[in-house]
Parts: structure tokens; sequence; C-alpha cells
């Protein structure tokens, strides 16, 4: 049976923030063969979440973006691209949104995390308005585990 699990964290990261092992703590638990992973295509934790399954996980991957690949940050367009290339994604999802926004970011979101039945969240503090506490609190309002790892 293929584990589901959508990931979501904060776009901003401090440079001393030691990604590899949140992740080996909190990620590589969920990520066996079976599990497939949502991931969001913006910087921050959507990019080196990406990375760091498609470099140390079996797992199957998705990245889903608001609009475009083309619009989005050139270092997370360039990791999606590279992903793609080496064929460890299985999908990429272009919703087509007319511009980037709360609202479509939000879209995005949603839905990740209606396809999972698990999402871990990496948010940057407390602000209840930021995407990521969105994120975690709509998988809440749908009755879904979450894990919530802050950075």
């Amino acid at each position: 049976m293929v584990r589901h699990v959508t990931i979501t964290g904060t776009r901003s990261l401090s440079v001393e923030t030691e990604l590899s092992r949140i992740f080996d703590s909190y990620l590589r638990p969920f990520a066996d063969p079976h599990a497939h992973f949502y991931v969001g295509g913006a910087a921050g934790i959507d990019t080196a979440a990406l990375d760091w399954l498609a470099d140390f996980t079996q797992a199957s991957l998705s990245v889903v973006v608001p609009c475009m690949v083309a619009d989005q940050p050139a270092v997370a367009a360039a990791s999606i691209r590279r992903w793609q290339e080496d064929g460890r994604l299985v999908e990429v999802v272009e919703l087509g949104a007319d511009r980037l926004s709360a609202v479509a970011y939000h879209a995005r979101n949603r839905w990740m995390v209606d396809r999972s039945g698990f999402v871990i969240g990496f948010p940057r503090g407390t602000d209840p308005s930021s995407g990521t506490w969105y994120t975690i609190n709509y998988a809440a309002e749908q009755g879904k585990p979450r894990l919530i790892a802050p950075v």
C-alpha cells in the first residue's frame, strides 16, 4: 500500500539550519519505497526536501506548482528540471493559476493535502497566516495526521 505524504514548509531558511539532519529525523521514517511525496515547487523547504528525498530515498516524488514551473524561483525550477531529467519525478503538476499569489499557493497546498493521508510541516515561527500553518490547519480540518517539525 502506498503512503501519500504532503510536505509543507517555510520559504525562509537561515543559513545555519541543519536541514539534512532535520530531514533524516523527520522524513526518513516515512520515506520507504512505498511512499509517495507531494512537494511544492517553491524555494526553501520545498526545494530542499525535494533534493534530499531524491538523493537519499527511493520514495516516489511529485512536484506541484501553482502556475507553471517557469514561474517558480530559479533555484526551484532548476531543481525540478534536474530531477525530471534524472527520472526521479513521477509527475510535475502545473495547476495553471494566472499568477503567483497567496490564493494560488493555498489552492496548490489544498490540492496536495487532498491527495495525501499525512502531512509533514516545517514551519518557521507560529504565525497562523503563513502558508505552512494554513496547510497544516487545512489538513487538521480534513482529519489528517500531521507531524510538525519547526525550523
